[in-house]
């Protein structure tokens, strides 16, 4: 099965299952930190249609999102700046590796859905995008798989990350290094809602 193939397949496995609390189980969820960006000119809107998106998988349910912060571009700086926003979901299902694979499959569809055109070029990277949907942290699940490899493998050195993850949960590690720890060991400062690194 190509790429393609297994991103559909994925994104059908997750809509087939019912969240748990739809069945009166609270068992079986995995809390789960999505990083939301976009550099388009209706950034806001692009976030909104990004948090409805997710919102539609029934296996998937949004418990708190941060505030929208204004970040300054990384790698590539000659583009505008991004929205970013950090949600909290709770996850039906196990803590695997291939619940991760799947969600991060329909985070692929739903970011080609709402316009996002990966470059060839490598040296666009990090470039402008209608929208970006990163998998941060998916429970404690740690794996180095080149199509989600967790926690995310900048999480640690992005302000536009760890300031609003710290809004949500200031208390969480990331490889062995709390957020508010991972922060200060960053050339970063904020203004209000921006975010400068």
């Amino acid at each position: 099965m190509d790429r393609q193939g297994r991103v559909f397949a994925a994104q059908d496995t997750l809509r087939a299952k019912k969240a748990p609390e739809q069945e009166g189980n609270t068992k079986g969820l995995v809390t789960v930190y999505v990083g939301l960006g976009s550099n388009s000119r209706d950034a806001p809107t692009m976030l909104e249609r990004a948090r409805s998106g997710l919102e539609s998988l029934p296996a998937v349910h949004i418990c708190r999102a941060s505030r929208v912060y204004l970040t300054e571009p990384q790698d590539y700086t000659s583009q505008p700046w991004f929205h970013n926003q950090v949600l909290e979901l709770s996850l039906a299902g196990e803590e695997c590796p291939q619940k991760a694979r799947n969600l991060m499959a329909a985070l692929l569809v739903l970011e080609a859905a709402l316009g996002r055109v990966r470059s060839q070029d490598p040296a666009l990277r990090f470039g402008p995008r209608s929208i970006d949907l990163d998998i941060l942290l998916f429970g404690n699940l740690v794996l180095q798989d080149p199509f989600c490899t967790l926690p995310h493998p900048r999480l640690a050195r992005r302000a536009f990350w760890l300031v609003p993850l710290a809004d949500l949960a200031p208390d969480l590690v990331i490889g062995g290094l709390g957020v508010l720890e991972c922060l200060d060991r960053l050339d970063w400062h904020a203004e209000g809602n921006r975010i400068y690194q």
